[in-house]
């Protein structure tokens, strides 16, 4: 048996340090190949370190909220792979974005699913395990979402005794009557199962919802989107009633660092170096409305989350086409006008504001980038984006009008020439054929790269996309 260092990785992305967040393993465990064991936070976002060894955790070196650079040794591992296989420092395999060691342990076999997109929690034997395999998401849609991998089938998990599998579901389904008398015997009621869509699971997986609590709503007794999303809500609203008493310090420290140093270097660079100017429009946004409606009612998007950001983002790749110039890269030698689309949107996480984009935008059907934009923001507001989710955008939407903005001034991520904020949809008086009805309106305001663009670009520019969401037929064009 041998002793391996395991070393802090360099992720790809040419940062010197990161932050220890939390270990997954603890000295005693074993730990299979693949396994997730660490998760750090860097400089862009919180990452998740498999392991490419097999053996025993014998030490931690570094305690959670330490931050160490990059090749300092974090982790002892006992493997049995003879000390010669092992001569290069380990490093974790290509799901995270690195490279995998020369002559790595046999890999355990797994499900069709390991390492890939996490999907649907269907279980894991029987008819459910062949439902985990598919993929629901369109072909085009773009996603890194990584899966922690299954556990050896060397170590299966027991079997859960009869009344511990049947006594939940029965207790969820029962009516008041039922529940009142104590029950002495388990129930030989089957079981019936939850009817849901892979993406649904999915979506209650990543909102910590119990499907089986779920009241459906579905044409079929299935469970929908807005019924997985009001579950979460009602269960937020009761987590915040139980808030805690304001501390008893006068104040808090909280350390720069990780994260919020990133954004603070970003945007304070972004201000001083790139000369912005920003326009607004007032639209009716009553058409888009009626628009997703009908989107939501189609099939097609069945169990994908369909909003104005959609719409938005859709808007803004056609404007684009109409005005190359906007999404541009402004150098001290040249100005680079790209012929893509890697759209930005931003988003607020716990971990600070983030700008992951979705790769090849303009190429998207409405379906495909409906599905990219929710992944997008699930895996956001988990802290789970990659680096490599966050490199490479051309022009970005932020959308305040999920915060009751109405609009502001946006800061240009950097690199980029151009930044439009969607605010708000409500409903105000507005004149329509000469009477004043009520329409839904809203704000669209952007900031741009003076450098690049005049303001004739600009004008036009968020004209275009103002169109688009006042009449969202244009897209036919």
């Amino acid at each position: 048996m041998s002793e391996i260092r395991f070393p802090l990785p360099d992720v790809g992305e040419g940062l010197t340090e990161a932050e220890i967040v939390q270990w997954r393993v603890a000295p005693g465990d074993r730990i299979s190949l693949d396994q997730v064991f660490v998760e750090i936070e860097t400089a862009k976002s919180l990452v998740e370190l498999p392991s490419a060894y097999e053996g025993i955790v014998s030490e931690l070196l570094v305690d959670e909220g330490k931050t160490v650079d990059v090749g300092t040794p974090i982790l002892v591992i006992q493997t049995d792979v003879p000390a010669a296989a092992d001569s290069s420092p380990a490093a974790p395999v290509a799901e995270g974005g690195f490279d995998t060691p020369p002559s790595p342990p046999t890999r355990p076999t797994g499900g069709a699913d390991e390492g890939g997109a996490v999907l649907v929690g269907h279980g894991a034997s029987g008819p459910a395990s062949t439902r985990r395999r598919r993929h629901p998401s369109p072909a085009g849609a773009h996603t890194t979402l990584a899966a922690p991998p299954a556990p050896a089938p060397a170590a299966p998990a027991p079997p859960a005794a009869p009344s511990a599998s049947v006594a939940p579901a029965a207790t969820a389904g029962a009516t008041p009557a039922a529940t009142s008398a104590p029950r002495t015997e388990p129930t030989s009621e089957p079981h019936v199962p939850v009817i849901a869509k892979p993406p649904i699971r999915k979506l209650a997986k990543d909102l910590g919802v119990d499907l089986s609590r779920v009241a459906a709503t579905g044409p079929i007794g299935d469970v929908t989107r807005d019924d997985v999303i009001r579950e979460a809500s009602q269960a937020s609203v009761f987590r915040n009633i139980q808030t805690p008493e304001a501390p008893a310090d006068r104040e808090s420290r909280i350390p720069v660092k990780g994260v919020r140093k990133a954004i603070a270097s970003a945007m304070v660079k972004s201000a001083f170096q790139a000369p912005h100017v920003s326009v607004f429009v007032d639209v009716d946004a009553t058409r888009t409305m009626e628009y997703l409606k009908r989107l939501k009612a189609s099939p097609d998007y069945a169990g994908i989350r369909i909003s104005p950001l959609l719409i938005m983002a859709k808007a803004m790749i056609w404007a684009v086409r109409r005005n190359p110039t906007v999404n541009a890269q402004w150098t001290d030698d040249e100005i680079i006008v790209k012929h893509y689309v890697n759209l930005g949107i931003a988003a607020a996480t716990p971990r600070g504001l983030i700008v992951p984009n979705v790769k090849d935008a303009q190429a998207m059907s409405m379906v495909e980038l409906a599905t990219a934009l929710e992944q997008l923001t699930l895996t956001a507001r988990e802290g789970k984006t990659q680096p490599a989710e966050m490199q490479g955008g051309t022009i970005t939407i932020t959308n305040i009008g999920v915060f009751g903005m109405d609009t502001g001034t946006p800061i240009l991520n950097p690199g980029e020439v151009g930044i439009v904020a969607l605010g708000t949809i409500k409903q105000k008086p507005w004149v329509v054929d000469g009477e004043v009805r009520p329409r839904y309106v809203t704000t669209i305001g952007g900031s741009f790269d003076h450098r690049v663009v005049d303001g004739d670009v600009v004008s036009r520019f968020v004209a275009d996309v103002a169109s688009i969401i006042e009449e969202p037929a244009l897209l036919l064009e």
